[in-house]
């Protein structure tokens, strides 16, 4: 939108409804993560219309998993379809241990469909 003859973006209902429940269920981490990180994560949305981006994702991370949204240096994303279960599976860790956090994710996915 424009304000004051400015370009402001501003985020949709939708995603602010998903702001809202996000930090109703994300704990915060003490101390928080910091230095370069590789995050691996499972966007399950409820249609093939996909609306919600892993950026937003990534900028409510910051402040409660990690210092800086910048510190993410690889991002490994991957999209599914629950009707009744939209959510995020993600595993986060230092960008030097990237192979486990890839092996953490699967291993989380993998327990979700097994229902484990």
């Amino acid at each position: 939108v424009l304000i004051k003859g400015r370009m402001v973006p501003i985020k949709s209902k939708k995603a602010l409804s998903y702001m809202r429940a996000f930090d109703q269920q994300c704990r915060i981490l003490d101390p928080l993560m910091d230095g370069d990180l590789a995050i691996a994560m499972m966007i399950y949305y409820r249609t093939r219309r996909p609306d919600l981006d892993e950026s937003l994702v990534l900028d409510l991370l910051q402040g409660r998993v990690y210092k800086n949204d910048r510190a993410i240096k690889l991002k490994y994303v991957e999209h599914g379809l629950s009707k009744d279960d939209p959510r995020v599976v993600m595993a986060i860790g230092p960008l030097s241990q990237t192979s486990e956090v890839i092996v953490t994710y699967k291993e989380l996915v993998r327990h979700e469909i097994l229902g484990n």
